[in-house]
């Protein structure tokens, strides 16, 4: 194992800040953590999905909704033991979010892409736009920026930012045909 900081107090204080930043959507690092072993990105990766929590500015899935799958999952279980009516109103919209998330990342990762960047760059700027972190791993990492892009990508992930942060379906229902049209 390839030892990055010199004491275990160390390794855990910047761990537990950089995880702190990352969910609270701060953008602060103390640390260059695109050295970090890949384990240890892919937590980061995985909180700048969910690690915002219901009702926050942060983007993302969050952790409410992530919480609200794990139970859909056990109710699931329950449903297949004990099988009774249940209201989906709740699990249909949390469903259809979901849906217009991932679509939204891969499409925008689509998009962007045409800058010939790494993969995880991309992935790791649209996550870190979208779910409104600052930071992403290695050319848009902690010691990086997002100067790179071009103005098109740019866009893309500005649009990125304010789905993020201002929610998907008023950013989508704002640029859709009917909110344009005269009633």
């Amino acid at each position: 194992i390839r030892k990055i900081y010199p004491t275990i107090h160390e390794t855990i204080r910047h761990a537990c800040f950089q995880v702190a930043s990352i969910m609270t959507t701060t953008g602060f690092a103390t640390t260059d953590f695109d050295t970090w072993p890949s384990f240890s990105k892919t937590i980061l990766l995985t909180l700048m999905v969910i690690g915002a929590c219901a009702g926050s500015t942060g983007g993302g899935v969050k952790c409410s909704r992530v919480l609200l799958l794990f139970k859909c999952i056990g109710r699931e279980i329950r449903q297949i033991l004990h099988p009774r009516p249940v209201d989906e109103k709740i699990i249909n919209g949390t469903s259809v979010y979901l849906a217009a998330y991932f679509i939204l990342v891969v499409l925008s990762i689509l998009l962007i892409s045409v800058d010939n960047k790494p993969l995880v760059t991309n992935l790791s700027a649209v996550l870190s736009c979208f779910n409104n972190i600052g930071p992403g791993l290695e050319i848009v990492g902690p010691t990086g920026n997002f100067s790179s892009y071009s103005a098109f990508s740019k866009l893309v992930l500005i649009f990125d930012m304010l789905a993020g942060r201002l929610e998907i379906f008023p950013i989508l229902a704002l640029i859709s045909r009917g909110a344009w049209k005269k009633a």
